[in-house]
């Protein structure tokens, strides 16, 4: 029973509540051992009337156990298996040991257990309860938390309970309850019989933590529970609360027998609660079932015919800690020849592991090929930590080394970065082998390209392929491509030459290394020989990501998108989660310099969503930085404020120089949109300096240039013109040459700007409307000055159209404002169509939603990209309807098209 509690009982209430309408919630109970967590999911799972009811909880000596959390919770349920899609029933059977088939990607796993919770709701709201969640491995954490999450309108209910003050990044995103402890009152009613002063000292020692008034209320003498107390008699300096708990079990469990705590100690070592697992295993010890029922009389635990179950965590943990080491070792090694076959191969090399006192290679053998288990499972977090105590028991310094490089890889790839960095330095250098210096050496540069400064990154992976460029030259192209990457995203244009200089024979380097020397006309040719590569099978995925940003970089945005589009479906089909935002990030880039503003939206949010799921900080902080630039084009100001914000804190500090000018880039445009043209051309020329050479900055640059003359400050528009028309002369794209001439239209000479506006809406023609409609604003503002009216009208309706179709309201407003100053007022509150204005109405991940419905997608299929549940997607095309007024997927693809 809980005692108190009536607004964590509330709140339990109003979740259970939700579910039975259909209505779907996570929350996150945190608080100190003991506090009463466990109770409150109790108390849910009694008042879970007409639900389905799912539990697992943490245990301490299964947290490397990958998805062993996640099989335990499901157990009951595997034959919902039988109604996933394919791919993902296929990685649910192979996490879970079913079968010996290879994950390719975390991602596959998060929907499919997304999918499971879908499933099983389907036949009645659902209560899954997860006690002790610190406890459990990492990867269960991962995909029930990105489960949580996607949770809107299945009718399940997810409670998480995690010991601590504070709850770690592993978690976030989920709504969280600080469990306190009880009140003077409730916590009387827990210790009943005892003198009002034995009570108040008992109350005071546990500070209102429940487990703790119980505990220390039976620990108490005769003498003590009639009133005879000492001042000694309670500590008044007592160690920390958890502590004084586990000394009150440990006292309980050394007055058993001693063949009595041999049994808990096995049961408590043994990670599958499995009653037949820990009897066999203390066959092996001289020990039998009987020797359990003085822990069963006293309420330590409690016995099914097939499960042993402890009645508190920290129960489990009395009985394993306070056992001497020989004690732990000899359990260790009863389980360990008690899983003896191979399904069980993964447990029994941890009981290995758990019973080696000193390097074993046969069992550091048998940790490696389960951390390959994990690897090909894409449980990264508990590969890392099979290869790390592999490399621990390793007597020999080169399997030791090569171990610990697989271990730092994987907690890289599991976004444990400071871990990741731990690992590195436990390397012994210098490393002999050539290859695994290489290896070495891009872990390294994984961590600070993510966490750290890209050029130092970048300087680590040149450094290394200097010094093995020799012995391994096959080793040589990947480190190069990897350093240029890290040079490019610093925006350092003296390491992006280096680099190239490196191996001027290898055409993806070729093509940097000439552009930033001058030879223009040289990179571009060989750019061009890059493009057709790209398209052949069995291009390098590094190779074709590079291509793309080059194409980005010169202005070739169509063949930039379409080498992302490519590297994005290679990323999905082959499971290459971890580079999946990388490539979103380049592809939403594209579809942004093309004017394709819904898709770049779309495609961005979902790289921002892995980003965060990956831990990916450094790519996260670019998505935000194309999120920013979107949100100013249509005038949220707060919303892009906070997107830029987020980047900058992280680039910044960093020197990820081109992140950092995106992020600024947005602000400016924000301001310039808003009509404030002297904040825009501060930040615009700050975002100019932070990439300093000119091939970086040229998407930037007719910002710059319009928010000078804007400003009044046209001498500050002349040197960015001059570069913009410069690099469009050597570089003849029809966007990049349209922006020059528009430039030169507004800080030229007035008899040829008529020129150059015409010149520059012709150059626009299918490169991107929103470019095109600025032009033809500022054509029509300039034709307005002259008091050509009639001429500028046709203008700036043209730009107004296209500002309201894309929704960027203040260009709109601007252009509706020049008309009104033109003379023409008719009809100006009433240029947005229909289908625009219906669309306004929807939330953003309505507007996703009923983008791919109109597609031809199924439900199923939009809950896989967007990574939501197939009901929630229909969840949301419920009410999406209505506000559109259509009532089938034809009418709601007829209203997009219109």
């Amino acid at each position: 029973m809980v005692q108190g509690r009536t607004a964590e009982r509330d709140r339990i209430d109003q979740m259970l509540a939700g579910s039975r309408r259909g209505t779907s919630s996570a929350l996150l109970l945190h608080g100190e051992a003991g506090i009463g967590k466990t109770a409150l999911l109790d108390y849910a799972a009694e008042r879970a009337d007409a639900l389905r009811v799912l539990r697992v909880e943490g245990i301490e000596s299964e947290t490397e156990l990958a998805f062993g959390g996640l099989h335990q919770l499901f157990l009951p349920v595997l034959n919902v298996l039988d109604l996933l899609p394919v791919p993902q029933a296929a990685a649910m059977r192979a996490i879970f040991g079913l079968t010996d088939d290879v994950v390719r990607d975390r991602l596959t796993v998060g929907l499919a257990v997304l999918s499971m919770l879908s499933e099983i709701a389907d036949e009645g709201p659902l209560l899954c309860l997860v006690d002790d969640a610190q406890w459990l491995d990492q990867p269960s954490v991962d995909v029930l938390t990105f489960a949580a999450r996607r949770l809107r309108a299945e009718g399940v209910v997810m409670l998480f309970a995690v010991r601590g003050e504070a709850c770690g990044a592993d978690m976030k995103g989920l709504p969280r309850l600080l469990v306190e402890g009880l009140d003077r009152a409730a916590a009387a009613t827990l210790v009943p019989g005892l003198p009002p002063y034995v009570v108040e000292r008992v109350i005071e020692e546990a500070q209102g933590n429940p487990l703790a008034l119980i505990e220390l209320s039976a620990t108490l003498t005769p003498a003590q529970r009639a009133g005879h107390l000492s001042p000694l008699a309670l500590p008044e300096a007592t160690p920390r609360l958890t502590s004084r708990i586990q000394e009150a079990f440990l006292a309980q469990i050394r007055r058993l027998p001693e063949a009595t705590q041999a049994m808990l100690l096995l049961a408590a070592a043994d990670d599958t609660g499995d009653l037949a697992v820990v009897l066999s295993a203390a066959d092996r010890l001289g020990a039998s079932l009987e020797d359990l029922a003085p822990a069963e009389r006293s309420g330590l635990v409690l016995l099914s015919g097939e499960a042993v179950r402890f009645r508190h965590p920290l129960v489990r943990y009395a009985a394993y800690q306070g056992a001497p080491l020989a004690g732990r070792i000899a359990a260790h090694k009863a389980l360990a020849e008690t899983l003896d076959n191979s399904r069980h191969a993964h447990r029994r090399a941890w009981h290995l592991a758990a019973a080696s006192t000193g390097p074993d290679e046969r069992v550091a053998d048998e940790l490696e090929r389960v951390a390959e288990w994990a690897d090909r499972r894409q449980a990264m977090a508990s590969a890392s930590a099979a290869y790390e105590r592999a490399a621990q028991l390793s007597a020999d310094p080169q399997r030791r080394a090569h171990r610990l490089i697989r271990a730092a890889q994987r907690a890289g790839d599991a976004g444990q970065d400071e871990r990741c960095g731990l690992l590195a330095d436990q390397v012994s250098l210098p490393l002999q082998d050539s290859g695994m210096a290489a290896d070495f050496a891009r872990v390294r540069a994984v961590v600070e390209l993510g966490y750290g400064r890209p050029t130092t990154a970048g300087r680590i992976l040149v450094d290394c392929a200097d010094r093995i460029s020799r012995s391994r030259p096959d080793k040589l192209a990947s480190l190069l491509v990897d350093a240029m990457h890290s040079a490019f995203s610093s925006g350092n244009v003296d390491l992006i030459v280096e680099v190239g200089l490196r191996a001027p024979d290898l055409l993806v380097l070729k093509v940097p290394a000439r552009l930033f020397t001058g030879d223009v006309s040289g990179s571009l040719d060989a750019l061009g020989e890059l493009v057709r590569r790209s398209h052949e099978p069995g291009t390098a995925f590094m190779d074709g990501l590079m291509t793309g940003v080059y194409c980005h970089v010169v202005a070739r945005h169509a063949d930039a998108r379409e080498i992302a589009a490519t590297a994005v479906a290679h990323c999905r089909d082959h499971g290459i989660g971890g580079w999946l935002p990388t490539a979103l990030h380049l592809l939403s880039q594209a579809e942004l310099a093309l004017g394709r503003h819904e898709e770049a939206s779309a495609h961005a949010a979902e790289g921002l969503r892995l980003a965060e799921y990956y831990n990916l900080d450094h790519r996260a902080a670019h998505l935000r930085a194309v999120l920013a630039a979107l949100a100013a084009v249509q005038g949220q100001e707060e919303h892009g404020r906070s997107l830029a914000a987020e980047a900058l804190h992280y680039t910044r500090p960093r020197d990820v120089g081109r992140g950092t000018a995106d992020a600024l880039w947005a602000l400016g445009l924000l301001e310039l949109g808003l009509g404030r043209a002297e904040a825009a051309l501060e930040l615009l020329e700050s975002a100019q300096q932070e990439v300093g050479h000119p091939l970086l900055a040229h998407f930037l640059l007719p910002d710059l240039v319009e928010a000078a003359v804007r400003a009044g400050r046209p001498e500050r528009a002349k040197e960015p013109t001059r570069l913009l028309r410069e690099w469009a002369a050597a570089a003849p794209e029809p966007p990049l040459n349209a922006l020059a001439r528009r430039c030169l239209a507004l800080t030229g000479p007035d008899d040829a700007a008529e020129e150059h506006f015409a010149a520059a809406v012709h150059l626009h023609e299918g490169y991107g409307d929103f470019e095109r409609a600025r032009t033809e604003l500022l054509y029509g503002e300039w034709l307005r000055r002259l008091r050509r009216s009639i001429d500028a009208r046709d203008h700036l309706r043209e730009a107004l159209e296209v500002f309201e179709k894309l929704g960027a309201q203040p260009w709109a407003r601007r252009a509706r404002a020049e008309l009104q100053a033109a003379g023409e007022s008719a009809g100006l509150t009433g240029l947005t169509g229909l289908a625009d204005g219906r669309i306004n109405r929807l939330s953003p991940q309505e507007r996703e939603v009923v983008r791919l419905a109109a597609t031809g997608a199924t439900n199923r299929e939009i809950a896989t990209q967007l990574f939501l549940s197939p009901r929630t997607v229909g969840h949301h095309l419920y009410r999406a309807f209505p506000k559109l007024g259509v009532s089938s997927r034809t009418e709601l693809a007829t209203l997009l098209a219109s």
